[in-house]
């Protein structure tokens, strides 16, 4: 027996980046939940149901797939911002260098993607919501946009030589995320859309060992997310169990924040 507080089932959920290491885990999860759930991604091939290619910084790709998304199954119930931009372990060296020297074009970069990303589904998708009178918006977020970077936790990669710092511009954009979730929280309030902030610490996902013991030490819990333990959170703000919450940032870190 479902919940009802928690029953998602016969609603339509849109989720970006939904081919992503998370973004998978989401669309799976709220799939098993009974959703329809639309894939938004970059890299989909629209050859499965709910599958559209859409690029997030591109307001008339995001409004095409919508279209396709209303006509197939009607406005979404639930939209995930979950496309973003880090740099990856194998960033070039500029790009993981000093503060000082890191590259415009890598800051112009993240921030397209996961804050002008951000805001344009919310734009388009948002306002649909709006116009039936409800919705939840959930806006992925990152610990590092709450806190800053604990520069050690890449010492290893320091000791092996390399000249390594966690770049600025993934803090900056996912800070700026917070403040989006409250602008939207409170313009659209009247409307029914409830728009939430879920912020994250690391996710396991088979880190170099080195990285999993500096990080882990940093934990309360002593261990990095399992990436269902992100999914749980997604669920209750998709869900009517968070139907009070607008304007909310719940933080889902291990206590990482709690030090």
């Amino acid at each position: 027996m479902i919940d009802s507080l928690f029953d998602l089932s016969g609603r339509v959920a849109v989720v970006t980046g939904g081919l992503g290491r998370l973004g998978s885990v989401y669309v799976d999860g709220l799939t098993e939940r009974g959703m329809k759930v639309a894939v938004f991604d970059v890299a989909t091939r629209e050859t499965a149901p709910g599958a559209h290619r859409v690029d997030v910084t591109d307001r008339a790709s995001i409004e095409a797939a919508t279209g396709r998304v209303l006509a197939e199954w009607g406005v979404p119930h639930v939209l995930v911002n979950n496309a973003a931009l880090d740099s990856p372990p194998d960033a070039p060296p500029e790009e993981v260098g000093p503060f000082e020297t890191y590259p415009e074009a890598s800051f112009d970069r993240v921030m397209d993607v996961n804050v002008k990303g951000t805001l344009l589904c919310c734009q388009v998708i948002g306002a649909a919501m709006a116009g039936e009178g409800r919705g939840s918006i959930v806006n992925i977020s990152s610990i590092y946009g709450l806190l800053s970077p604990q520069q050690d936790v890449y010492a290893f990669r320091r000791r092996g030589g390399e000249s390594f710092t966690k770049p600025v511009a993934y803090s900056v954009s996912k800070s700026a995320i917070l403040n989006l979730t409250r602008y939207l929280a409170t313009y659209w309030a009247k409307s029914g859309v409830r728009v939430n902030t879920l912020t994250l610490a690391g996710v396991f996902d088979d880190q170099p060992e080195e990285f999993l013991e500096a990080y882990t030490e940093r934990v309360p819990l002593g261990r990095m997310a399992d990436a269902r333990e992100a999914l749980g959170a997604v669920v209750f703000l998709a869900s009517d169990a968070s139907s009070y919450m607008t304007g909310a940032n719940l933080v889902v870190d291990g206590g990482w924040s709690a030090w």
